[in-house]
């Protein structure tokens, strides 16, 4: 016999999943997966403002048609796992508090971690802005982190809900920098889990050097920029299935992690120069277009409709050269194995 206990514990493994997590409570909340593996978001687009003519029949400008620009975010990983839990008595309502404690301990020990690492892997990867430097000291950590923050501040993104996640190694070179006196304390009492001081307006999380990509120095994200879904999908209990003597444990969960294209202004990753792709360049000859990328081996995505490529559903990925209509906008971005993404190109 097997007994369901996702109905059971699905809220509260959720619940442990972001009490434990160090980027759950930190992103985005606004779209629900209750039920669903797939969202999308429409963002309208809006039109460049031009003078009033007092004559002719366009006084206020040719008419748009107004278009969207829309992304769909669909949870890709599809995790499981299987434990036996030895019969220590024939009571099945022992069994099943030994499965909660068992699926509690996977959560802590083998989901969150995961998560965490993946989440903070896609945020570097779909990053507005991904800069490439040499690794920081700590007589150039601060300056590093102050572009960070004014590349937000030129994107307006709110100064409020700023996270800046540091490995253990650059928190270090922050603390010891001659250049942080005067700024906001960083040895002040944690505001949250995680949280260990603020500076530039941004909260300073301290992850495990390991939680962040290799030939990444931070991230800085808004909270609204950012989108971390997670969800148990299948959590049961068999009794006594053949060839053991206790219960099977077996559970199911799926989860993402994305940066909303509307909002990339509110993600920066500083990641080691030389390891960042080339930006495709973009060749119009009539209605003939081709894209190139310097960095060999790189992976081309592009869209015709003037959307931007890193985040739009209508983006394709580039094989050869193709044919566009007068007056579209081209735009283009490249990607290497094991590197991080160019920033965008436009033609």
């Amino acid at each position: 016999m097997a007994i369901n206990l996702a109905t059971k514990y699905a809220q509260r493994i959720a619940n442990m999943y972001t009490l434990g997590s160090l980027v759950a409570d930190k992103a985005s909340n606004e779209w629900d997966f209750s039920g669903v593996k797939s969202v999308k978001i429409y963002t309208p687009q809006t039109v460049e403002p031009v003078d009033y003519n007092r004559s002719g029949t366009s006084r206020y400008g040719t008419p748009a048609e107004m278009a969207d620009v829309v992304q769909e975010l669909s949870m890709r990983q599809d995790k499981s796992f299987s434990l036996i839990i030895d019969k220590g008595n024939n009571n099945e309502q022992a069994m099943a508090k030994n499965a909660g404690k068992m699926l509690k301990l996977q959560t802590d020990e083998r989901m969150v971690p995961m998560v965490d690492k993946y989440a903070l892997a896609q945020f570097v990867q779909c990053a507005g802005t991904v800069k490439g430097m040499a690794k920081p000291t700590k007589s150039s950590i601060i300056s590093a982190i102050s572009d960070a923050a004014q590349a937000l501040d030129d994107a307006r993104v709110p100064m409020n809900d700023r996270y800046l996640y540091l490995s253990g190694e650059m928190y270090s070179l922050v603390r010891t920098s001659g250049e942080f006196l005067g700024l906001e304390s960083l040895g002040e009492k944690a505001l949250a889990k995680g949280i260990v001081g603020e500076i530039f307006g941004a909260k300073i999380v301290k992850v495990p050097t390991d939680y962040l990509p290799k030939n990444t120095f931070f991230v800085l994200t808004h909270k609204n920029a950012v989108l971390v879904p997670y969800k148990i999908r299948d959590a049961k209990l068999h009794q006594d299935p053949p060839g053991i003597s206790g219960a099977l444990l077996e559970g199911r969960s799926n989860f993402d992690a994305f940066v909303i294209g509307a909002r990339c202004g509110g993600v920066y990753a500083a990641v080691l120069e030389g390891e960042v792709t080339a930006i495709p360049e973009i060749s119009i000859s009539g209605t003939n277009a081709s894209i190139t990328c310097a960095t060999g081996g790189a992976d081309i995505y592009y869209t015709t409709d003037g959307t931007d490529p890193r985040y739009s559903d209508t983006a394709v990925k580039y094989a050869d050269a193709f044919t566009v209509e007068a007056g579209s906008a081209v735009k283009a971005y490249a990607i290497k194995a094991d590197g991080f993404a160019s920033a965008v190109a436009e033609a």
